[in-house]
């Protein structure tokens, strides 16, 4: 696993040991930031169920200014540790260890906005709607921030979820990556 591209383009990255994580493939991470594109300076970037922190270190490497980890295990919260050390982006960057909903409530009470949140939950169970969901009530959301969800193919997602709109959705054999995008006028 490595930085695909941006300023510490080729740095190898850590994943935690074990089954209970599985970090997002290379060509998949690649071909997500082809579909965004280029990556504001400005941008806030929530990684949510962060594994390893590869998604949000790759917005780092390609110019976000600054990125929210957030995962329960003890395990992945010092692999991102050291990968964040590594690639030289610890002071950019913000660890939570805690549970997910209860940290986005702790974000919105600190008024913490984001135009970029990636919610990859553990398969199974219904964590990526109670996540949405309860983004919303906190209101993390910058006007047309956008969502990305990694998930089994066999999840199908509406076209509206909890007022976001579904803009793309990619296969990747058994994975999938789902676009919502967030318009606080609608």
């Amino acid at each position: 696993m490595r930085v695909i591209s941006g300023d510490k383009k080729g740095f190898k990255l850590k994943a935690p040991k074990g089954k209970d994580t599985r970090p997002t493939e290379d060509r998949v991470k690649e071909s997500l930031f082809n579909i965004l594109g280029d990556i504001d300076n400005n941008s806030m970037v929530l990684d949510l169920f962060a594994g390893s922190g590869s998604i949000g270190i790759e917005f780092l490497s390609r110019g976000a200014k600054m990125a929210y980890f957030i995962d329960n295990s003890s395990l992945s919260i010092k692999t991102i540790k050291e990968n964040l050390i590594h690639t030289n982006f610890l002071k950019k960057s913000k660890i939570i260890k805690g549970d997910s909903i209860k940290s986005i409530k702790f974000l919105g009470r600190e008024d913490i906005k984001f135009d970029y949140i990636y919610i990859d939950p553990p398969y199974g169970g219904n964590l990526i709607e109670k996540s949405m969901k309860s983004i919303l009530k906190a209101n993390i959301l910058n006007n047309n921030a956008i969502l990305i969800l990694e998930h089994k193919k066999a999840l199908d997602l509406p076209n509206i979820l909890y007022g976001l709109e579904k803009t793309d959705i990619r296969n990747y054999g058994n994975k999938v990556l789902t676009f919502y995008t967030y318009n606080k006028e609608a």
